[in-house]
């Protein structure tokens, strides 16, 4: 299901703005979606590039250039941040950051800073550092680290020479350039391939000058980069919680009956004010209890009738949207359903794949069991469902 932007308020005039280039498609980075939508530590490496950006610059206007068969991935991974609207990439990098630049006209920013979404661990420090040398009068500004490792020059496997490496510097992104000047040199560069926008401001002969950047600011290229960035997000995610969650239903005349999110057709249905869905309830309830945000009944309290019938899969989403907006992750959850009928075990795979897409994680950390109580107690005389989750979370360590 396609998912909308957010709605924001148009500036009429934006001091610093940030073009994050998210059109590629990463083909280094192995099979799979492209490398900035895939998630590391449950979150998509261009939310967690925005999340840098907004940090170091909370003021500024951002804009996202992003590939046209990519417009349902961006939704999903932008729902919560208020950007403008996305823009199409072009054929080459160039053409792309050209059409970037060129939405941003009627904002008339005074500095644009022009960002990889593949660079997620951009620091404060250096944006800071960009933006004071564009305000004494730089032209351009690129973050770069001093190269420390010998270099070789290669040809046909064999060394020519050594290269001096005196004067060599990588550069990073984001990097940082007048906008005036920059839109001025991309006007020129259309129809060049240029490998960055400080060689966009070269061609042109305007002066480009670096401040240092951070060597933690890696661009995710290849599947080893995914892995090292996991164990970096993860690090940052070091308060782990646990919270239980129980929940209880009692049968009536019916026909299906909802499971963790999973319509099984059954000689009776449910009770309940919602779809009485006792998987999803009990997981909401884990969730919440992770975060110690209270219960499914105080959020949703069966008084109010805009819940009459509603689907279950809305409360677990708006738990899970709850530890997101504490900068948490779901790292794993499990619910136990207790009954006699109906069988459980024919559906466990749909129920764990359909628990997994709502809480956006992968399947394989999600467990669903099923159980009997050996025909004791209210379940075991067939009078209704019960079911018990846990829910294991990683939220950012407090300062």
């Amino acid at each position: 299901m396609t998912k909308s932007q957010p709605q924001i308020s148009q500036p009429s005039y934006a001091p610093i703005a940030v073009l994050i280039v998210a059109a590629g498609r990463g083909s280094r980075a192995g099979e799979g979606a492209p490398k900035q939508y895939r998630r590391v530590a449950g979150k998509t490496i261009l939310s967690h590039t925005l999340n840098a950006i907004k940090d170091a610059l909370p003021e500024a206007v951002i804009q996202v250039v992003i590939h046209p068969d990519d417009t349902d991935l961006y939704n999903d991974a932008v729902q919560n941040h208020p950007i403008q609207p996305a823009v199409f990439g072009g054929s080459s990098r160039q053409e792309s950051v050209f059409n970037g630049i060129s939405a941003l006209k009627h904002l008339e920013p005074e500095f644009i800073l022009v960002h990889d979404a593949a660079r997620p661990f951009v620091d404060t420090g250096t944006i800071h550092r960009l933006i004071g040398a564009l305000k004494a009068g730089a032209q351009a500004v690129l973050p770069a680290t001093k190269v420390t490792d010998t270099l070789k020059s290669v040809t046909e496997g064999t060394i020519t020479h050594t290269v001096d490496r005196e004067r060599l510097y990588a550069v990073q992104t984001p990097q940082a350039f007048s906008f005036e000047n920059l839109l001025e040199a991309h006007s020129a560069a259309i129809g060049k391939e240029l490998t960055d926008d400080g060689a966009v401001m070269e061609a042109s002969g305007f002066s480009v000058q670096v401040v240092e950047g951070n060597a933690e600011n890696f661009k995710i290229t290849t599947a080893a980069d995914f892995v090292k960035a996991e164990q970096i997000l993860m690090m940052q995610l070091a308060d782990v919680r646990v919270g239980s969650g129980y929940d209880v239903h009692r049968f009536e005349d019916g026909d299906h009956v909802w499971l963790c999110g999973v319509r099984i057709p059954f000689t009776k249905s449910l009770k309940g004010h919602s779809d009485a869905d006792v998987g999803l309830h009990a997981l909401t309830d884990a969730l919440l209890a992770s975060i110690a945000d209270g219960d499914i009944g105080q959020h949703f309290p069966p008084s109010d009738a805009k819940w009459r019938g509603a689907p279950s899969d809305q409360f677990l989403t708006f738990a899970r949207d709850r530890v997101r907006a504490k900068g948490g992750v779901v790292a794993h959850v499990s619910v136990c359903i207790i009954c006699e009928k109906p069988k459980v075990g024919p559906h466990n795979p749909a129920m764990r794949s359909r628990v997994a897409e709502l809480l956006l994680i992968d399947v394989d950390r999600v467990s669903i069991q099923a159980t009997t109580t050996e025909k004791l107690g209210f379940t075991g005389r067939e009078e209704g469902i019960a079911a018990q989750a846990t829910a294991t979370i990683r939220l950012p360590l407090k300062g």
